[in-house]
């Protein structure tokens, strides 16, 4: 087994090589019986029972990922401080996501080169409002710079071989982001949640894409927790927009009804759309939301030509 390093992943989408992602971690811990229902959603589980987020992101890697997510999207200094969490306590809790990812892949039978993405959420995934799915919190960019400063630079520092900065809502925190992403030392992803060809915010996607265009940390460009279907526009369009490799991992299809508290509808998701991305530009391959091992590891066969 290797974890790869930082350069080797940045090398390997320079190559034309596709690397997979991992699906929905909140739905694998979910399915194996932990109760996420709580505004730190699976962070909480840093704290209290690591060993279950090493076992999902091994799951992961046993299906065919290469990169496992980290479950920090919703940890952050502000969320666990409402928790009675230190400053300290909370930074070693957010470099532990990098360090549950990386003893997945060190236990994982393969020699296939395992990396970690230190997942980089939203200000609305803290908020735990739902306002990460529209964006435009009233906040200036400079304001959102630093609320995600000091966390990135406490994942950088944990040596995960990329940031995924992911499920932005609008072009105000890509651009925050970017900014708070200089002088890391790490290169990262940049990910928009879409709807409908747009931000969830509503701007242009060409717009939002052309952000990253101009940012040499940033190794793809693409979407995530938006349908297949949205996923299907995007690609091509952040491949042209940008010249970059394209990072693509929808949700499932279904759809979350707030009200009834549960998911609706039928997936959409299959390993039959993979090659269409990969087509269009996509390097970076995976699932988000409802996205399970299973699905995972038909995606890994689609792109490694196994099916």
């Amino acid at each position: 087994m290797s974890t790869g390093t930082t350069s080797s992943l940045a090398e390997a989408l320079a190559e034309g090589r596709t690397v997979v992602l991992d699906g929905g971690l909140s739905n694998q811990l979910a399915s194996a019986g932990h109760d996420l229902g709580d505004e730190l959603w699976s962070a909480r589980l840093l704290a209290e029972d690591p060993e279950a987020v090493t076992e999902a992101h091994l799951a992961y890697f046993a299906a065919g990922a290469d990169v496992a997510i980290t479950a920090s999207y919703q940890a952050t200094f502000e969320g666990f401080a409402r928790r009675g969490t230190g400053r300290d306590e909370a930074a070693a809790l957010l470099a532990l996501s990098v360090g549950c990812a990386r003893t997945a892949a060190r236990r994982a039978r393969t020699s296939r080169p395992l990396r970690v993405a230190a997942s980089v959420g939203p200000y609305g995934a803290m908020l735990a409002d739902g306002s990460e799915y529209r964006g435009r919190y009233g906040l200036s960019v400079a304001e959102l710079e630093r609320f995600h400063r000091p966390r990135m630079e406490v994942l950088a520092g944990a040596a995960p071989d990329v940031l995924a900065l992911e499920t932005v809502p609008d072009t105000d925190e890509a651009e925050a982001l970017l900014r708070a992403l200089r002088g890391l030392g790490v290169p990262a992803w940049l990910s928009y949640s879409v709807s409908g060809g747009r931000t969830r915010a509503g701007q242009r996607l060409e717009d939002a894409f052309a952000l990253a265009a101009r940012a040499d940390e940033v190794i793809a460009v693409g979407v995530n927790c938006c349908t297949p279907e949205d996923a299907d526009h995007a690609v091509a369009l952040a491949a042209r927009v940008t010249g970059k490799p394209v990072v693509v991992y929808p949700n499932s299809g279904e759809r979350w009804d707030a009200g009834a508290r549960a998911w609706t509808g039928r997936p959409t998701f299959t390993a039959s759309r993979v090659a269409g991305w990969r087509e269009s530009g996509a390097r970076l391959i995976g699932g988000c939301c409802r996205v399970g091992p299973e699905t995972i590891a038909s995606v890994a066969g689609v792109l490694r030509g196994r099916t």
